[in-house]
């Protein structure tokens, strides 16, 4: 099955709400790049090596902010 951008979150959306458990942890390469917005930082922190989010980055942020859960790979300042 080919999955679209729109499909993808759309599932993912279905299968977050199954789980049962309280902790979930989503792990998953998305190609997305997370920045520094101002708007985005209750979900992302300030830790973020990008200025400005892509497409990917964010209909992650969004998916995140609807599911109040947060992004942990940018909570984080990155090290040098």
């Amino acid at each position: 099955m080919i999955y679209t951008k729109d499909s993808f979150y759309e599932e993912l959306k279905q299968v977050y709400i199954i789980s049962c458990y309280h902790m979930k942890i989503l792990l998953r390469y998305f190609n997305a790049k997370v920045g520094r917005e101002n708007i985005f930082k209750p979900t992302t922190g300030n830790g973020s090596l990008h200025q400005d989010s892509n497409d990917n980055g964010i209909r992650i942020v969004n998916f995140a902010t609807s599911k109040i859960v947060v992004v942990k790979s940018t909570m984080f300042p990155q090290g040098s």
